[in-house]
């Protein structure tokens, strides 16, 4: 299992360069008597002093190697006493597994009280940790140990929800498998609710507890994290309902980052994916340390007048800070798609565009970065333009180059009007900001399955009628992204995204036949279609700050036409515009990258296709006399 290979890659590392840290081993007594492995890592010098805690469940021993917050393993500079505990069941603690334990949070309570007990210890005691990590910070917080004192959870929140593992009703197939793959044994209980039930219901509202959080928090996220849904949500609903006392308390940043897990890429690191956001390396841990040192040693650094958000935006790649979550200004602007593969704020004046493809489960669109978990997948901002973008199973979306910064801060929505020939299909959109060399990089992506398009009960799911059109409405995740002057704003519309999403097979049958996470039985190839015109139109709701929209579309389009011979065309094409213009023809294919571009001057002109695939082309005019586009096919 994974756990076990990192484990040998760490303790491998540690050895070869006869470094490790020699902690106190101990044990911790829970409620039933069971009892917990603990290592106690304790400075020179220091007889007693405030502790952070982390319960794990991927093996205490680890830490032997490196310890949290860059102390690594100079622990004689820290200013704190680490404890690190095996979860009940897991590890050094494997035996005090019983078949109905005690609440984690329960076990937690447990821990700070016996830490508080301790001789080398003050009494002051506050947690850490990510992801697993992070969530168990909740829970032992939510039953109040008289002696914690603060927490600080990294991509983590308490809640337990439907929407987690079946995002728009399709299942998140890689985090299942990984989460498998460490040991939590969750698979029987997800796929043994595939739809939103009373069993979801019960368990959300368990694990929703803001007004429990007595403590100061500190959460840390990051854009390209999983849990920024929860996250963002458990955050503001703190700052209302915890106890009066805490309330002004609580603290948020955002940064350009990574779940982690596994790569170089993770919380706090510079390279996150293909990017590198210098200025954001170790923001995670520096801070994190003034918010311990404010509370645990009772240092008089400023953190109380610290803001209570700081997110970064990136693209421009600064740090911005506000009072409250979410932060004000951004104003909802649509950018509707069209035929031609233009993204812009103007309504289509077709009025039967549209663009379709093919779709066949056994052969899907790979999830290439963005929020991903399982080994082997790559997380974070990727170039889409050759693995996802380059294929045949695509409608693509792209803005002009826009000819100012433009600051997007929020949850994009895409309405998407959409059908297919099949009962069933998934429509997935993967949104990405286009650089002048070409560069697709992945900002966020969603999932939507058609059989859930009213809903997640049994009773909402039904067949689509084929042919038909339909609704669907995808809410991606909320991201701070300032697309720069010369970039391009692009939404890729796909029908999978895998192995980030279960593949949908395309009929009404079962959708996870013998609770399996990925198996096609009888798949169908579906024919989908994207409605890009002024009855049906898709668009996105793009909330941005500061944007003002061109007032018309002679603004970006004052040549009167364009006609295109033979279209589809083969080795030359005719191109005739209605006016006299001299300028320059460019070419563009799907993905919007320039092709050929060639003088134009009078009214006509002949482009040859001799070399050019087959596929959809974009032909861009832009002359002293205006700017104009079409779209033309090359079939030799």
């Amino acid at each position: 299992m994974i756990k076990n290979v990192l484990l040998f890659v760490l303790l491998a590392f540690s050895l070869s360069s006869f470094a490790l840290l020699t902690p106190i081993v101990d044990s911790i007594t829970m409620s039933d008597g069971k009892k917990l492995a603990a290592d106690i890592y304790i400075p020179a010098g220091m007889s007693s002093g405030p502790v952070i805690l982390i319960q794990t469940p991927y093996n205490r021993l680890l830490y032997r190697a490196s310890l949290p917050l860059g102390i690594g393993l100079n622990l004689n500079s820290s200013n704190y006493i680490f404890v690190i505990v095996d979860w009940r069941g897991f590890y050094g603690s494997a035996a005090a597994a019983v078949l109905h334990p005690p609440a984690q949070g329960l076990d937690g309570y447990y821990c700070v009280e016996w830490i508080a007990q301790q001789s080398w210890s003050n009494g002051k005691i506050g947690t850490s940790g990510a992801s697993a990590l992070g969530k168990i910070q909740f829970q032992t917080a939510e039953y109040n140990p008289p002696h914690l004192t603060c927490i600080c959870p990294t991509v983590a929140a308490p809640q337990f929800s439907y929407y987690e593992y079946y995002p728009n009703g399709a299942l998140r197939t890689e985090y299942l498998d990984q989460l498998d793959a460490l040991g939590f044994g969750l698979r029987t209980a997800v796929m043994g609710n595939q739809v939103y039930n009373n069993t979801w219901q019960f368990v959300e509202n368990q694990d929703f507890y803001p007004d429990s959080i007595r403590v100061p928090c500190f959460m840390i996220g990051g854009w390209y994290d999983h849990n920024i849904k929860d996250m963002l949500a458990f955050f503001p609903a703190m700052v209302s309902q915890s106890p009066a006392s805490v309330q002004g308390k609580h603290r948020l940043l955002m940064g350009p980052w990574v779940h982690g897990g596994h790569s170089v890429a993770h919380v706090g690191s510079a390279q996150q994916g293909q990017l590198t956001y210098n200025n954001a390396a170790g923001w995670n841990d520096s801070l994190a340390l003034v918010f311990y040192d404010y509370y645990l040693r009772s240092q008089a650094n400023g953190w109380d007048q610290s803001p209570v958000v700081q997110y970064y935006q990136m693209g421009e790649n600064t740090w911005q800070s506000s009072a409250a979550w979410p932060p004000t200004g951004p104003v909802v602007t649509n950018f509707y798609m069209h035929g031609d593969g233009l993204l812009n704020t103007f309504m289509p004046t077709s009025t039967s565009d549209s663009l379709s493809y093919h779709y066949d489960p056994n052969d899907p669109s790979p999830s290439y970065g963005g929020p991903l978990l399982r080994t082997g997948l790559v997380q974070g901002p990727y170039d889409q333009s050759d693995t996802v973008e380059n294929r045949h199973d695509i409608a693509i979306f792209t803005s002009d180059s826009l000819p100012q910064n433009v600051v997007l801060r929020g949850n994009t929505i895409i309405h998407l009007k959409v059908s297919s020939d099949k009962p069933d299909t998934d429509f997935d959109v993967r949104v990405t900001d286009v650089y002048p060399d070409g560069r697709s990089m992945l900002l966020n992506h969603a999932p939507f399955r058609m059989r859930c398009r009213n809903g997640f009960t049994a009773a909402d799911t039904s067949a689509i009628i084929p042919g038909h059109i339909y609704d669907a409405t995808l809410t991606l995740p909320y991201t701070c992204i300032t697309f720069l002057t010369g970039h391009r704003i692009r939404i890729d519309v796909t029908s999978s995204n895998y192995p980030a999403f279960n593949r949908n097979m395309n009929n009404d049958a079962a959708q996870y036949p013998n609770n399996s996470l990925d198996t096609l039985i009888n798949p169908l190839v579906a024919t989908n279609t994207i409605y890009t015109n002024s009855t049906n139109a898709s668009y996105a709701e793009l909330p941005l700050v500061g944007f003002t929209a061109p007032n018309s579309i002679e603004a970006t389009n004052s040549l009167s036409g364009i006609s295109i011979y033979p279209n589809p065309g083969a080795d030359q094409v005719h191109i005739i515009l209605d006016q006299k213009a001299e300028g320059e023809m460019k070419l563009y294919d799907i993905t919007g990258s320039l092709m050929l571009s060639q003088k134009i001057q009078g009214n006509n002109t002949t482009l040859s296709a001799s070399t050019l695939a087959n596929g959809i082309y974009l032909i861009k005019i832009e002359s002293m006399q205006g700017t104009t586009m079409k779209k033309v096919a090359i079939r030799h």
